[in-house]
């Protein structure tokens, strides 16, 4: 089995986070991470190659934007909101707070619009 490397909360630097959120497909990952929860990578239906699709993932996980952990065969990520609150107060949810849906297969992303934390 090969392990999945997710950064402790000391490694997470700004400019990692930063650069991971600054792709639209990320920051499409991030958003429908925040609104539904935990979910596998097979959940998101963008139209790009499977390898595409881990190369984004592997980016949030390595900055330290995600946490993901293997059941079974499948990878559950899940948003490390609590960590980049603590580190960098009120920078997810401004940034949650302007992210347009992702023209997704040719429609818009059908989820609700993220709950921001208080």
């Amino acid at each position: 089995m090969r392990f999945i490397y997710n950064p402790d909360q000391k490694h997470i630097s700004l400019p990692g986070v930063l650069y991971a959120l600054g792709d639209p497909v990320r920051l499409e990952i991030v958003r429908q991470l925040a609104i539904k929860g935990e979910q596998c990578c097979a959940d998101f239906d963008f139209a790009i190659a499977k390898s595409t699709m881990s190369h984004h993932f592997r980016i949030l996980r390595e900055s330290g934007v995600v946490w993901t952990h293997k059941e079974g065969t499948q990878r559950i990520n899940r948003l490390r909101r609590e960590d980049l609150d603590q580190l960098f107060p009120g920078l997810l949810d401004a940034i949650l707070r302007s992210a347009q849906p992702l023209v997704v297969n040719g429609n818009q992303s059908m989820a609700e619009p993220p709950v921001m934390s208080k």
